[in-house]
């Protein structure tokens, strides 16, 4: 049996398995072998952490071996020595999953430094100042990392000394001053752990690794992957990449940065990012320093400047893809010690896609390929209103674009909290750290007083869409009184804040704000994805205003108008109780009657609104009982009408009760001028009327009641009525030269039989309407497939239907048995808990069950009509995935709500682009 290969140097391992050794491992090997300066290294696999984390947190075996002898390869490159006391190597361990996970791993620095290394050090530099800063780093980081101390157990003690010595930044710290603080660190780690700070540099290290693995199921990494759902599928276990320290803090010609080869926030095609003069990494990332802009590098040391412009166009033309990079500058040797692709908000994805195209960088394929489907929401969020008027508090550096508004709150764990209670917040820090992840998740977006466009704060947030503003330095937060301080104006915990993420302004109070607005790349990309899409995106909109909306989203038509909404304004609800409390057809077709100019009204207006794109029109879907009051509200009701006639007090009680009755009762409006019991008389009559025809109605399970077709074909009249309205409509925009394409669609289906009862009706009216108006109608009639009989008899249903449409929320709940509302309430968080249930049935199509039932549905209908229109109208209709589902058994088109129709645009492409379709 051949052992496992653990560890792999960067000169041999594969840059395109980023599964086996990280993305990070991966980018180290690649880089080496395309000839970029990359400090020597090695990479120890994901498949180690695996090992390790199933052994019970033991090393594998021959793991440690492998590990010297590469440590050896190290020590031949560099010509230092592990544990060397004359001259040190000195190395970082950094983790790294297959997928980018910024600041939820953890990393030492300076590894190989003890009390005797130190000397050698110092020895070797010349530099004893630097020697105990790279010391006193390291055991701060190791005691973090490996051995699990708190931060303040560091952060107190150094604290203290720099206010001590009046020290507004490490950097003035001399080196007696480092050499107390390492001396403070070494005995808290004693103090903490009961035993020495290790001394030997292979104790060190195989500590160090293990605490790397140990942070792959740390609470924030964790967290991070179920916030973006990464699966094991998709990155399991982080490899330890080992590599040759540099140093950035080695004097005024050497350096450290973070670079992105374009502006994550915006897209636009220059190099961004930042640096410090004599630092090291952590220095950046952490908010400790506010660093430089990179263009000032220009300036200050423009040949590393030019070499750094080199290194950006390296990286990006072998990529393909914005990176976002990190380099050191040691003695002025520029060297490169990450590469990743880099995490933008959409609107620097979308511009960055479009540009890199149109300059031959990527295929149009590509452009859309590298876009998150969902990532395209974030372009639909509002910003601030132009013309709001409010003065800015302060400003700090607009890390990342978008408006929020939300309560001011002062640590992560708070944020959570309220974030979960339902509250809005903006999280508000110094710095934040990679500890506050769970905060971001529940945060609007993020305030912090110091850091820069490349602070973990500033980074997080765009990777996540969420505004940021950091490095504010106007603000002086407390966080242990749960204030901020902008001048004379304080922000207490609670205080209702505004951010503006695009400009780097912050405003007491909620501030105006307007609908985000398509931009010219976002056009031009949704162009191409319905260049390559095959499924063709429509929307549910029960309204002009709502079709207009969903045209301007990109929608190819409606594909499922809820009639029964339009029954709920004011001016209607009151007609539709009267059809409903209705004793004889004669009063029910009077309230019809009324009902019809309404509907045709609607309907024409859609049709104007969408010409020429289909209209699917669903007729009355819901049971007649949810128009009406509930039996105790009516009870409660005439309990005090009665009290009212029997207690009579005059007009000014009798007009009380205008606010008791069905908006429109004709008591309302007579109320007012009548001071007689008769007023209340008639209003208790009606409600008592109302009270019966709830009682008469009432079922015990109405969701699988007297509903649907089944509620259509008991009163015809109410579907003939609708019917009508539909076909009066088309024949109107027709003779008006409006081209229009009506969808007629049948809820709640299980028999071909109710598709012919139904059909019966619609060839008599379209015959009477054809007669009436001297015009020839053109629509289509179809069924919603919803139950689960329908989609087992979908062939007989199609002798009758000319499309089928699935509502995959109704169908769901019949195929799981279980109501959304209950199962979401009760159990079906712990059901995805522990696996039971990979996912919400009702987020995310079930393909495995739900999607049986409809491929079965696809491939009878057409054996029956092979050109049957099938699309889907649930709320899968938006989801990714779930629309990749459906372009794979064969749907004509899939239907959302406008919001979501650009989101369903790039999935219709990547489940094409992805099938090769």
């Amino acid at each position: 049996m051949n052992q496992k290969k653990f560890v792999y140097s960067f000169a041999e391992g594969d840059g395109k398995n980023k599964k086996l050794l990280g993305g990070k491992g991966a980018n180290l090997c690649e880089m080496t072998q395309i000839g970029l300066n990359v400090p020597p290294g090695f990479t120890i696999t994901t498949e180690a952490c695996l090992d390790y984390l199933d052994a019970g947190h033991k090393l594998p075996e021959g793991l440690m071996d492998a590990v010297r002898n590469h440590m050896t390869q190290l020590e031949q490159a560099t010509g230092k020595g592990f544990g060397d006391l004359n001259n040190p190597l000195l190395v970082s361990v950094r983790s790294g999953s297959a997928m980018s996970m910024p600041g939820m791993m953890d990393t030492i620095l300076n590894l190989g430094l003890n009390s005797q290394t130190l000397q050698g050090l110092i020895w070797q530099t010349d530099d004893e100042r630097f020697a105990y800063d790279a010391y006193r780093r390291f055991v701060q980081l190791f005691g973090k990392v490996a051995l699990g101390m708190p931060d303040s157990l560091f952060e107190e003690p150094f604290e203290a000394i720099k206010q001590r010595e009046g020290a507004m930044e490490d950097i003035a710290l001399t080196a007696d001053n480092l050499r107390e603080v390492t001396d403070l660190f070494l005995d808290a780690v004693h103090g903490h752990t009961g035993k020495p700070f290790p001394e030997d540099p292979y104790e060190q290290l195989e500590i160090a690794i293990q605490a790397v693995f140990n942070s792959w199921m740390g609470k924030r990494a964790v967290d991070y992957r179920r916030e973006f759902k990464i699966t094991p599928e998709m990155a399991n276990g982080t490899a330890v990449n080992v590599c040759t320290m540099v140093f950035g803090n080695r004097g005024f010609d050497s350096a450290t940065g973070v670079g992105f080869t374009r502006n994550p926030a915006t897209g636009e095609n220059q190099m961004f990012g930042e640096y410090l003069v004599n630092a090291q990494g952590e220095d950046v990332v952490a908010g400790i320093r506010t660093p430089k802009p990179i263009a000032r590098m220009a300036e200050e040391m423009p040949d590393l400047h030019r070499q750094l412009v080199e290194l950006r166009d390296k990286l990006e033309s072998h990529y393909h893809e914005v990176q976002d990079f990190e380099f050191t500058i040691e003695r002025g040797t520029l060297y490169c010690l990450q590469t990743r692709n880099g995490k933008m908000n959409a609107h620097a994805m979308v511009r960055t896609s479009v540009e890199m195209t149109e300059s031959g960088l990527i295929s149009k394929e590509q452009a859309l390929l590298r876009i998150d489907p969902e990532v395209l929401q974030q372009m639909l969020f509002p910003r601030l209103d132009p013309k709001h008027g409010a003065i800015s508090l302060a400003k700090g550096l607009p890390a990342s674009p978008g408006a929020a508004c939300g309560r001011a709150v002062f640590d992560a764990d708070r944020a959570e909290e309220m974030g979960h209670s339902g509250q809005l917040v903006i999280l508000v820090r110094e710095e934040t750290k990679p500890e506050d992840i769970h905060g971001f998740f529940a945060a609007q977006g993020i305030l912090t007083s110091r850091g820069g466009k490349t602070s973990h704060a500033a980074v997080v947030a765009r990777g996540m869409g969420k505004p940021c503003v950091a490095g504010a330095e106007g603000i002086h937060v407390d966080t242990q009184a749960r204030k901020a301080t902008i001048g004379e104006t304080v922000i207490r915990e609670g205080d209702l804040i505004t951010i503006d993420g695009t400009t780097g302004d912050i405003y007491l109070g909620a501030v105006p704000m307007v609908e985000a607005e398509f931009t010219d790349d976002l056009r031009t990309l949704l162009s191409w994805a319905d260049q390559a899409a095959r499924l063709k995106v429509m929307a549910n909109a029960d309204s002009p205003q709502d079709a207009q909306r969903a045209l301007s989203y990109g929608a190819t038509g409606i594909g499922l108008c809820r009639t029964e909404r339009m029954f709920n304004a004011a001016d209607r609800l009151p007609i539709v109780l009267e059809m409903i409390v209705a004793d004889t057809l004669e009063q029910r077709q009077e309230a019809l009657d009324k009902l019809l100019p309404i509907q045709r009204s609607d309907f024409q207006a859609l049709f104007e609104v969408m010409s020429p794109r289909p209209v699917t029109i669903r007729l009355l879907d819901p049971p007649i009982h949810e128009f009406l009051p509930t039996e105790s509200q009516l009870v409660a009701e005439l309990e005090h009408l009665r009290q009212l006639r029997s207690t009579a007090r005059g007009v000014d009680i009798l007009i009380d009760t205008i606010r008791l009755l069905p908006p429109g009762d004709a008591a309302m409006h007579e109320i007012s001028s009548l001071a007689d019991s008769g007023v209340v008389d008639a209003a208790i009559e009606k409600k008592e009327a109302i009270l019966k025809k709830v009682r008469s109605l009432h079922e015990v399970n109405p969701m699988l009641g007297h509903r649907g077709v089944r509620l259509g074909i008991t009163f015809p009249e109410i579907y003939s009525m609708q019917i009508r309205a539909i076909l009066e409509a088309s024949a109107e925009c027709t003779r008006r030269g409006i081209a229009n394409h009506p969808e007629i669609m049948v809820p709640q289906v299980c028999t071909s039989e109710e598709l012919k009862a139904v059909r019966t009706f619609v060839d008599d009216l379209r015959q009477q309407v054809e007669a009436s108006t001297g015009q020839q109608l053109d629509f289509k009639f179809g069924t919603m497939i919803e139950v689960v009989r329908a989609c087992l008899r979908a062939d007989k249903l199609a002798e009758e239907a000319d499309f089928f449409s699935f509502g995959t929320n109704d169908l769901t709940q019949a195929t799981f048995s279980f109501s959304r509302e209950d199962a979401e309430n009760k159990f079906l968080p712990m059901y995805n808990a522990v696996k039971i249930l990979r996912d919400n049935p009702f987020e995310v199509l079930d393909t495995q069950g739900v999607g049986k039932l409809m491929e079965l549905a696809v491939n009878w209908g057409r054996e029956v009509k092979p050109e049957l229109k099938i699309g889907i109208c649930g709320e899968h209709g938006g989801h990714p995935a779930s629309i990749g589902f459906c372009h794979r058994i064969g749907l004509s088109y899939v239907s959302c709500s406008a919001p979501r129709v650009p989101i369903a645009r790039l999935s219709a492409a990547h489940a094409a682009l992805k099938n090769n379709a």
